[in-house]
């Protein structure tokens, strides 16, 4: 068995049939394009988080019992004449027009609520028709002053108001956000003007705001990624159509890759759609290393037909185990909780097999036909992949020992940042760089502190529908305990109006005031649960949130509260990214040991697999550094970053040890064997390399902070695998002297 494990037999299935896979390759490109019209990204953000655990689940119970909360839109609405009875009139109007929206499944703003009157009425919390200045400002600043809800309604300065709008459900799903986003919009224009300035957000704004410059990310990474390769083709080939053939195979991997995926999953993540770039940049490393021998064993004096299938035999193992081990990285994804990473992980697992599968069918393919059609070889290729090699042939030859017992020194110093950073997550961090909706949040958390909600979920124990004295005491209780961790008149509940009850109103009337709506927020209409909501900054750090529930929770149980759940989006995301983030850094270390031994296996030697630890670890230990130093922490791209990017890495490692081991075999000795695999597969190494940097840059450039950092890890990892595998494997191989001397089995 082969070090591929018989995988690459496809390969030579290829050149025996070449009729038949051509016909199998068109087919299966025909069905694939089908599906590329249906290519969509979903802006489903739960996807991600889908049966991730505790907080799922919270946050799954609390939309059963009082609805989804993650697609609330806020408008902000201000005015530096706010006390102009003219312009207050206007906000109530827009208060209106927001009500009657289409897609409104209820609102709530200072212009909405009403607050009980005398003989049982209700009337208007804003007083209608004032007449002065003064008037206005005098009611605006006593109902901050009283009333809770006003005080996280009003800014506090007067300088302008917050509405919020609760979607319908049914009418939101599919299509429906971005129609009710365009409606919303329309309103926002209608009354912008001189006076008033309305601006829109919220986690509906938000989440299209990234589904855009996800989506625009796909076309551009797409599109510049087969330019870029296809310019760093013709540059390391010097042959502009032997650039065509190393770009025809990724351009056929994306297209099977992107039929799959959409006909298994039926559209791309926030997090799939990264895929596509992956795929182009493994497939153009593989053409290279199969162009690359190719056109070597053609200049040499073989015949090309001969030298296509002597570079299946010699390019598909080692692709075959580079294919094994970077699905292994991708599998250990699929081991994390949450349905996101879970498809994430699949999706690669597919999309690095089909890469395979592309390249040793209709690579060879390619191949034929360019000689049919009279291609010519290169007579040499760019001094800009050859140039590094005498240096680094002369760097370890002089040099082994120190570069050895410094390579293995700074490897075990490098483990300190490894487990010194803890997960870390804050969602800001995942919108585009100049969101508006964005700007407009911290607008808001600057006027009233905050309006992102975080909601305690509690029983009630007599199930009365205007409430119990016992469960209202309950309710109190809750009321206080979350005041206490997030700042007092930052919670509304229905314990929220004592100084309506003060003046003698019952809890009927105060619900009666508050409307259903409303009452449905606070208490269900058969009064089993109630819900205390509170208001936190937008902008707000993962660590201090996390803080604010151990407490509540804690305080809770002191209590003796029984059943209350804190909960709410924000509340998910925090948690269930850290305790992803986690379950990711687990899943690296697995991967790297795990690919370890099957290298080891593949070669049939302890010693090979003990030798290509250092060159493996070192890239992902030296990026970990830039995370520890730069202070952007192990964070959930940051995680699957290194994952993926080891899994590419470690092909570098497996194409030299190949060369290597086949030099051995030859009858090579052991300093001539590795000296000659720097001549033979260094090129590659570098020519791939830049391919490999420079399609993976150009995610550095995206509008989303998360993914531009996914490509600066990925680059910086992809250069310190070549460093690695130019000069410390060598080192290695070379200062270990005796104790690899076996490897191979040299023939005498």
């Amino acid at each position: 068995m082969s070090i591929g494990f018989g995988f690459e037999r496809l390969g030579l299935l290829t050149l025996r049939y070449p009729r038949f896979i051509a016909l199998v390759v068109l087919a299966i490109t025909a069905i694939c394009a089908t599906q590329l019209p249906r290519l969509s990204v979903d802006g489903n953000i739960l996807r991600i988080y889908q049966n991730s655990g505790e907080m799922f689940d919270r946050y799954e119970r609390l939309s059963e019992t009082f609805g989804t909360f993650e697609n609330d839109a806020y408008i902000l609405a201000q005015s530096d004449n706010l006390s102009d009875p003219e312009v207050i009139e206007t906000l109530r109007e827009l208060a209106f027009d927001l009500e009657l929206s289409t897609y409104a499944a209820g609102t709530m703003s200072p212009f909405t609520l009403r607050k009980p009157g005398t003989d049982g009425r209700t009337v208007p919390a804003v007083p209608e028709f004032m007449e002065s200045p003064e008037e206005v400002t005098t009611a605006l600043q006593e109902l901050r002053a009283t009333d809770p809800l006003m005080r996280n309604l009003i800014l506090a300065d007067l300088s302008g108001v917050v509405m919020i709008m609760f979607p319908d459900r049914e009418l939101t799903k599919g299509a429906g956000e971005p129609a009710m986003l365009a409606e919303l919009r329309e309103l926002v224009a209608d009354y912008s003007s001189d006076k008033i300035s309305v601006e829109l957000t919220g986690p509906p704004v938000w989440k299209t705001e990234m589904l855009d410059a996800s989506i625009a990310d796909q076309i551009k990474f797409s599109i510049v990624g087969f330019i870029v390769g296809a310019i760093m083709s013709l540059l390391c080939l010097r042959s502009f159509w032997g650039a065509v053939l190393a770009t025809l195979t990724p351009l056929v991997s994306v297209i099977w890759v992107a039929g799959v995926v959409v006909m298994l999953f039926g559209s791309f993540t926030f997090l799939t759609n990264i895929i596509t770039t992956l795929v182009l940049v493994i497939a153009f490393a593989e053409s290279m290393y199969f162009c690359f021998t190719w056109l070597r064993l053609w200049r040499d004096g073989m015949d090309p037909d001969l030298a296509i299938g002597e570079a299946v035999r010699r390019v598909t193992p080692a692709a075959a185990l580079t294919t094994i081990t970077t699905m292994v990285s991708f599998a250990s994804l699929i081991i994390t909780q949450g349905q996101g990473i879970e498809e994430f992980g699949i999706s690669g697992v597919i999309a690095v097999a089909i890469t395979f599968i592309t390249l040793v069918t209709f690579m060879p393919l390619a191949l034929k036909i360019a000689i049919r059609l009279k291609f010519k070889p290169p007579q040499k290729m760019s001094i800009a992949v050859e140039a590094p090699i005498p240096v680094a042939r002369w760097l370890t030859r002089r040099f082994n020992k120190p570069i050895a017992v410094a390579a293995i020194i700074i490897m075990a110093g490098l483990f300190y940042p490894h487990f010194a950073m803890e997960p870390r997550f804050d969602f800001q961090d995942f919108l585009p760089k100049d969101s508006e909706a964005l700007a407009t949040a911290e607008g808001i958390d600057d006027g009233v502190g905050g309006v992102a909600p975080i909601y305690i979920q509690v029983p009630l124990k007599d199930g009365v529908e205007n409430v119990t004295d016992g469960d209202f005491l309950t309710i109190q209780k809750v009321h206080r305990i979350l005041e206490n961790n997030i700042g007092q008149g930052k919670v509304i509940s229905a314990a929220s109006f004592s100084h309506y009850s003060d003046s003698g109103f019952s809890r009927e009337q105060i619900f009666k005031a508050v409307g259903p709506f409303l009452k449905q927020r606070f208490v269900t209409d058969d009064g089993s649960r109630a819900l205390i909501t509170g208001f936190l900054p937008t902008v707000l750090k993962s660590e201090r949130l996390r803080e604010i529930v151990h407490n509540t929770d804690a305080e809770l149980a002191a209590a003796g509260i029984e059943g209350a759940e804190v909960a709410g989006f924000n509340v998910l995301t925090s948690f269930a990214s850290t305790d992803i983030i986690a379950s990711l850094r687990n899943g690296l270390s697995i991967a790297v040991l795990v690919n370890i031994v099957i290298i080891g296996l593949a070669f049939r030697s302890w010693r090979i697999a003990l030798v290509s630890i250092v060159p493996n670890f070192l890239p992902i230990l030296g990026t970990e550094l830039y995370l520890y130093l730069s202070g952007a922490g192990l964070q959930l791209t940051t995680v699957i970053a290194l994952t993926i990017a080891f899994g590419i890495a470690v092909d570098d490692t497996i194409h030299f040890l190949s060369t290597y081991v086949r030099g051995r075999q030859d009858g090579h000795g052991h300093k001539e064997a590795v000296e000659m695999t720097l001549e033979r597969i260094g090129p590659a190494l570098v020519a791939t390399t830049l391919i490999l940097c420079a399609g993976t840059f150009i995610v550095v450039f995206s509008a989303l902070p998360q993914v531009a950092l996914f490509g600066i890890l990925t680059v910086l990892t992809f250069i310190l695998a070549l460093l690695g595998d130019l000069l410390i494997l060598p080192s290695l191989l070379i200062a270990g002297g005796r104790f690899f001397n076996s490897i191979g089995n040299p023939k005498k």
